[in-house]
């Protein structure tokens, strides 16, 4: 597997699939590039990049705080290693909030951009209630419960597994607290007016793992973004919802690459 090398020199392992317009793929919180492994083949015709967010994966796991901008610059060193002056740009979750980052710092590096079940911030977006983060952080919590707030009861009833936002089993304990620490720190709040790349936001109307409320909450500030909310749909509206969330982001890619 390649890897490329971030600027402090931790190796980054990355994927590549299939040709055409390049399409960065940005899992969520702990989580490695499986995440995206459902829904792949809905994006034929794209050169499709995913990485392992540094401690996932195939990527080194260094002990050593981690941050949502940090792992955008590790995005941009896949993009060099690649030798991809520009992609487009599709975060969901914690990676969305790293998709901010990239759309902020580097500009010149992001075509378009679609944000999913993201927020941008503890300080000023919506988070989740006290009762949800009492019981994920539970340790006695099982795997239900994560899913639950990822999937709705009925398509888990039909759909045994194998699930792939669960988390990256192989992560170290300590990567898994640094990762934590970098999602409930992101805040890019002063920066998003900022952005520049036309922009999608996509999120479940029954999400609160990230409330609904964050999406209108982007919208409202990133200068021309368009939010589009998915009835019904929880935290994983990419997996479950990807015959509707699919269509809606190769729809927006399409119309922005004839504009």
């Amino acid at each position: 597997m390649p890897h490329a090398a971030a600027v402090d020199g931790t190796k980054i392992a990355y994927q590549v699939r299939g040709e055409g317009q390049p399409l960065v793929l940005l899992a969520g919180q702990s989580n490695n590039h499986t995440w995206w492994d459902p829904i792949l083949p809905d994006f034929g015709g794209r050169r499709l990049i995913t990485l392992d967010w540094r401690g996932t994966g195939d990527s080194d796991k260094p002990d050593e705080p981690y941050s949502t901008r940090g792992f955008a610059q590790d995005v941009i060193a896949v993009l060099d290693a690649l030798g991809l002056d520009r992609a487009d740009i599709y975060g969901t979750s914690m990676g969305g909030r790293v998709a901010q980052w990239l759309a902020i710092d580097a500009p010149d590096r992001v075509g378009k951009l679609v944000l999913g079940c993201t927020s941008p911030g503890a300080e000023h977006g919506y988070e989740r209630s006290q009762e949800i983060r009492k019981a994920l952080a539970d340790p006695a919590r099982s795997d239900r419960v994560l899913l639950e707030l990822m999937y709705t009861p009925e398509w888990l009833s039909h759909n045994p597994g194998p699930y792939y936002v669960l988390g990256d089993t192989g992560m170290p304990p300590y990567a898994k607290g640094r990762h934590l620490v970098a999602s409930n720190r992101h805040d890019a709040w002063d920066g998003l007016p900022s952005i520049t790349a036309p922009t999608l936001i996509l999120h479940g109307t029954d999400d609160v793992f990230s409330p609904v409320a964050n999406a209108q909450l982007l919208a409202d500030r990133i200068p021309g973004a368009r939010a589009e909310l998915i009835p019904g749909a929880r935290h994983a509206y990419f997996h479950e919802f990807r015959s509707v969330a699919s269509p809606a982001v190769l729809a927006f890619l399409a119309a922005q690459d004839r504009a």
